[in-house]
């Protein structure tokens, strides 16, 4: 709901830039909490996008804010997708399985359904 709080319940957009499990903060009843607005963006109420030369974390960002820098409500988004994969795998985007094959998360887990649904989703959910 924090997410979806920045990218609606303002006029002008907030993109957080950096959603990472790190950036999701638990308090003593468990709720989530999002932290760390340093390269948030607040978009122009015409404006879907922006633009920023402020690095983000690798594994993270969409493949267009890495190269070109463009950042938008959506990739917060993808930054979600990454986490709940994360989540469901019990594999971090990071990891040295998927760095060394050269994979993404999102790669590893479409290539693993071609093979079984159980190598991928974690046992013990």
């Amino acid at each position: 709901m924090g997410i979806e709080y920045l990218h609606h319940g303002h006029i002008t957009p907030i993109v957080h830039c950096d959603l990472k499990p790190a950036n999701i903060l638990l308090d003593d009843d468990m709720v989530a909490h999002v932290g760390d607005f340093g390269i948030s963006k607040i978009l122009a109420v015409s404006k879907s996008m922006a633009y920023t030369e402020t690095l983000s974390t690798l594994g993270y960002i969409t493949p267009e804010y890495g190269s070109e820098g463009i950042v938008s409500p959506s990739g917060d988004v993808y930054s979600y997708g990454i986490m709940l994969m994360e989540v469901v795998t019990k594999i971090r985007q990071t990891d040295e399985e998927i760095c060394n094959e050269n994979l993404d998360l999102r790669k590893w887990i479409t290539q693993s359904f071609l093979v079984t649904m159980r190598d991928v989703v974690d046992v013990n959910l």
